[in-house]
């Protein structure tokens, strides 16, 4: 009689997710601090940046000079994610060095390992850029 009122079992559905690896994950592939100095550090299309690495640059010294240090901080991250691009491994050095000295606080994982996150991301730039 009271059949229909009963609860009816839920079935269980179990579902296998598997993470895919992002473009930045597939190359740093076992090099874990490779891919940690590059994820908040690089651009994965510096192509859609409307600035040049200089320029980026020039605006970071103006606002330092201005004392406007957040924003020139942010104008150096630029700078340095256009040296990333660029392959130039002393001007990353020298931007997120600033960026460093302006915040304290933040640290530049990219700063241990210049040379080898730079490599990284010009295989990433090669391997996915078609400029």
């Amino acid at each position: 009689m009271f059949d229909r009122f009963k609860r009816k079992k839920k079935e269980e559905i179990t579902v296998k997710s598997e993470k895919s690896l992002t473009k930045l994950e597939e190359i740093c592939r076992g090099d874990h601090e490779s891919y940690k100095a590059l994820f908040n550090a690089m651009f994965l299309d510096p192509r859609k940046i409307g600035v040049s690495m200089s320029a980026a640059a020039e605006k970071a010294k103006k606002l330092e000079k201005t004392k406007d240090i957040l924003r020139a901080r942010v104008w150096y991250e630029i700078a340095g994610g256009l040296a990333i691009h660029k392959g130039d491994v002393n001007k990353v050095i020298e931007y997120f060095s600033k960026c460093e000295k302006k915040s304290p606080e933040t640290k530049y994982p990219i700063l241990k390992t210049p040379k080898k996150a730079v490599a990284k991301a010009q295989e990433y730039y090669k391997k996915h850029l078609k400029d």
